[in-house]
């Protein structure tokens, strides 16, 4: 089975756009057909943005916590990485490598320009549900 992490761009994406590609990426995870991984850095950074742009409430914060949760294996990444400048993009590299994931699902212009980081493809949602519809 696909091995995947989401960019908390994807995150925001599944939860505040109804019936986007990052929601059906989601629920795609949810249903088993790929095996979703998280950090606490990607659901905390998920969260901070959840509230800081789009005025989310702590519930609807919370519900959106529980539910990457209950789809997603957590994994605490040991090993720091400073590959980009920005930091929220490392985390997601270091979740990456810590769940020996085989695909990083992004709509980040700097991830996407490393095409790959040690064997791990990133990818956008777009070409993830491409290859899943194969």
């Amino acid at each position: 089975m696909l091995k995947v992490v989401f960019d908390s761009n994807v995150f925001i994406g599944a939860f505040i756009v109804s019936g986007s590609k990052s929601e059906e990426a989601f629920l795609l995870a949810s249903r088993g057909k790929l095996q979703l991984f998280a950090s606490p850095a990607i659901i905390s950074e998920t969260a901070n943005i959840l509230r800081s742009k789009f005025d989310a409430s702590e519930a609807e914060v919370q519900h959106f916590i529980r539910q990457i949760g209950k789809v997603s294996a957590v994994v605490k990444p040991r090993v720091r990485i400073h590959s980009l400048s920005d930091d929220p993009d490392n985390r997601v590299l270091e979740c990456a490598v810590a769940a020996e994931a085989d695909l990083i699902v992004t709509g980040d212009k700097h991830l996407l320009k490393l095409k790959e980081f040690r064997g791990i493809g990133i990818a956008r949602v777009a070409d993830l549900l491409h290859t899943l519809s194969d």
